[in-house]
């Protein structure tokens, strides 16, 4: 028998690695296709099916009209060029203002005339800086004015009177001319390159220039008496040859500063709205209309937007982290490959579907008709087919997605997206909700009035025609009878296909008129009493955590169904019998109790309960100990393995499995409490709990110390109600029967072998 039993073990260690094995491949084979689902959508979300718009040149009559199917922004190149343009002649050119051309000036000029005084013919000098004045002149110039210059009386005023006042104006600024300065500038910026410092002349007729200050010098030469003719023709000759300009074009600054101001001046946009009229039939087009139709054409007659594409996957693939990672950072619970298939159709197909509308919209070539489709496309029906089985965290995220590739597909605004996303959240609400399908079908009013009211509230935002209501409306209306025609047809089939127990198969499950269920209660009535207690406590505690209250209810109704098998080796069936265990070595009757978690899996999959329940039955035990029998295989002697009288597991994967397993604990060892009190009750439940909690079986759920105390008060107020005293009534002879403590209903007085399992602190009924 220890030979069988070893044998039995190995195998189920050997099937349970192989299973954990191919979950692992398949789960992988899940990511992939759940990848390549979201990068399709994003390919069909950057397609682009619509017609190459018409396209007419300026001054041409319009034969149709021509409205926006998206917002554009369209630069005016030429209109850009003029403002820049403008802009450019506002900005003042920079001037360098120095010391050394006057420096320079008065230098030359005392070379010259010293050179002309030391010769003695003034027409044959030698002398450099005469020399070079005579390269600059003509040779009859120079013959003419050089001799003049040798008079002393006129070097005399030349140094003396013209000499500094030229140098004066060369150090307040005197630009070559003031007609390069001047035109179309409002100023100029004077540099001073000596002192490094910068002004602005706003007034540029305020500069002065080299012709304007020679006619001053001209005039006051004139004036001057001591002067003949001659010499003042040499003078002016000689000053209009050697003056320079102190102020000189940065031509390198001016350019750098105007290319900065270039640089901030904004592009001319013109803005195209969607559903904009860009020309009507019949009207002339300006130049204007031609550059928004180029736009509209450029970016019509591009099959595929590739910046769509890619930030769509990118930010698909952001939300969809969300299916794996709790809020609070944790990994939520492991998602199996028909859960990733299962995501991946119904966001394929929905989006093909949003697609497949738009492109139905586009081909009615009226965008009123195209907003009345897109509003009426039935995605909280898709989403509510979630709410049905999963969890509320993947079910937000399903209805996140769904409403942004519908957003996408229609290459509608935001307010587009939030009415779609509330819209699947309220028939969420509606669908955990419901009890029943007559539920769900009596909830197309609410679901109806409430789409209304988002909608109302997205039309406001986006500004919609109120002549555009009415329609809308009826959209709306279409859209809840839709969702609920979805529910209905696809909730089949992701029972039959997938094996999901959705919330509708959930509610099937509990009537008493299902096979199983009548067999457990004809058949095994104390399991079933036991079954219906766990029940209750499961429920409770799970409305407490935020757990499927109701898998938690159905899963505890069935998860003792393996005792069909051997119901007379399970003591709430004896009634008061022999127990057969007694005439059992312990090894057997560890086997029999050890095989009703395997039976109950067997008989879950016979009559197909539904992956999730046949997976809690498999877990309600984990890997615990049948403490009793394993001490009594020592008491006799023998050397047994601990791992001989284990569950094979595994333990408690998910929140719903964990509170079966400490509900069904805390209510089969409650029974042997001799005066519940609220005190005891609280007591014995904290200490079942931190004992299994001790033991590691809760380590692979999802359950928080935090959960663990709401339960326990869940518990506590369940069994409080079950264990309530009651008044001793006479019985027929006068007497008053001694006061005990009142035990629930049915329940019998438990042998010996529950005895020690109770005070071996192993919280379950067996051996029974």
């Amino acid at each position: 028998m220890t030979a069988r039993i070893q044998t039995a073990k190995k195998a189920g260690n050997i099937l349970s690695l192989v299973r954990s094995l191919k979950a692992r491949h398949h789960y992988g084979w899940g990511l992939v296709v759940l990848i390549a689902a979201l990068f399709a959508l994003s390919l069909l979300a950057g397609a682009n099916f619509r017609g190459v718009p018409r396209i007419y040149v300026a001054g041409q009559i319009a034969d149709a009209e021509v409205v926006a199917d998206r917002d554009l922004l369209v630069e005016d190149t030429q209109a850009t060029k003029a403002r820049r343009k403008q802009v450019l002649l506002m900005q003042p050119p920079v001037y360098d203002l120095s010391r050394e051309p006057g420096i320079a000036f008065h230098g030359r000029i005392v070379d010259i005339l010293r050179g002309l005084s030391n010769s003695p013919d003034p027409k044959n000098v030698h002398h450099g800086a005469v020399q070079r004045l005579a390269e600059e002149l003509t040779p009859a110039v120079a013959d003419e004015i050089l001799p003049e210059l040798a008079n002393p009386g006129v070097q005399t005023y030349l140094l003396k009177t013209l000499l500094p006042q030229v140098l004066e104006r060369l150090s307040e600024g005197m630009v070559s001319d003031i007609r390069s300065a001047r035109v179309g500038r409002p100023g100029v910026i004077v540099r001073n390159l000596d002192t490094n410092t910068e002004m602005l002349r706003s007034d540029v007729t305020a500069l002065r220039d080299i012709p304007s200050f020679l006619a001053e010098l001209s005039a006051q030469i004139r004036q001057t008496s001591g002067l003949d003719p001659q010499s003042r023709r040499a003078i002016n000759i000689l000053l209009s040859t050697t003056i320079p300009a102190s102020l000189t074009l940065n031509r390198e600054a001016t350019q750098k500063r105007s290319s900065a101001v270039m640089d901030m001046v904004e592009p001319v946009y013109y803005s195209i709205q969607k559903g904009e009229s860009l020309v009507r039939k019949g009207e002339r087009v300006s130049r204007e209309q031609q550059i928004k139709l180029q736009t509209l054409y450029d970016s019509s007659s591009d099959p595929m937007r590739w910046n769509i594409t890619v930030g769509a996957f990118l930010c698909s693939l952001l939300l969809a982290v969300g299916f794996f990672v709790a809020p609070s950072g944790r990994p939520g619970t492991p998602l199996r490959f028909k859960d990733l298939l299962l995501i991946s159709l119904i966001l394929l197909l929905s989006g093909i579907a949003a697609k497949g509308v738009y492109v139905l919209g586009l081909r009615m070539d009226n965008a009123a008709g195209l907003k009345l489709l897109a509003l009426g496309l039935p995605i909280s029906g898709a989403v509510g087919l979630v709410a049905m089985v999963f969890a509320a965290r993947r079910y937000c995220v399903m209805g996140i997605l769904l409403a942004f590739f519908a957003m996408l597909m229609f290459q509608e605004n935001f307010y587009f997206f939030l009415y779609h996303f509330f819209g699947g959240m309220l028939a969420t609400w509606l669908v955990v909700m419901a009890q029943s399908r007559q539920d769900v079908v009596w909830s197309f009013l609410p679901l109806t009035i409430g789409q209304a009211l988002i909608w109302l509230a997205t039309a406001f935002l986006s500004h919609t025609p109120s002549a555009e209501l009415p329609m809308q409306l009826v959209s709306v209306a279409a859209n809840s009878l839709l969702s609920l025609i979805l529910l209905f047809a696809v909730s089949p089939v992701l029972e039959l296909l997938f094996g999901y127990s959705t919330r509708f198969r959930l509610m099937e499950l509990m009537s008493l008129e299902q096979p199983l269920m009548q067999e457990l209660m004809v058949a095994v009535p104390g399991t079933y009493h036991h079954s219906l207690i766990v029940a209750n406590m499961v429920e409770a505690g799970a409305k407490a955590i935020g757990a499927n209250s109701l898998l938690c209810k159905v899963a505890a109704l069935y998860h003792d169904v393996g005792k069909l098998y051997y119901p007379e080796y399970f003591i709430e069936n004896q009634f008061g019998g022999p127990n057969k265990h007694d005439r059992l070595a312990p090894s057997m009757s560890a086997l029999i109790l050890l095989s009703h978690v395997k039976k109950g899996v067997e008989l879950a999959e016979r009559y197909k309960l539904g992956q999730e329940i046949t997976e809690i039955i498999n877990q309600h035990h984990g890997t615990r100990i049948i403490r009793y029998f394993y001490q009594k295989a020592v008491d006799l002697g023998e050397k047994p393995r601990e791992s001989d009288y284990c569950y094979l597991g595994p333990r408690p994967q998910s929140r719903e499995a964990a509170l079966l397993m400490l509900a069904d604990s805390v209510e089969a060892s409650s029974r042997t409490l001799s005066d519940p009190t609220p005190a005891r009750i609280k007591t014995h439940i904290d200490t079942i709990i931190k004992g299994i909690f001790s033991e590691g079986q809760l380590d692979e759920s999802e359950l928080t110390f935090k959960d663990l105390h709401y339960v326990s008060e869940s518990f506590q107020r369940i069994l409080t109600g079950l264990f309530h005293q009651r008044i001793a009534y006479p019985d027929v002879k006068g007497k008053v029967p001694e006061k005990n403590g009142a035990k629930p209903a049915g329940a019998q007085t438990p042998g010996r072998e529950a005895e020690g399992v109770a005070a071996s602190g192993d919280a379950g009924k067996e051996p029974q």
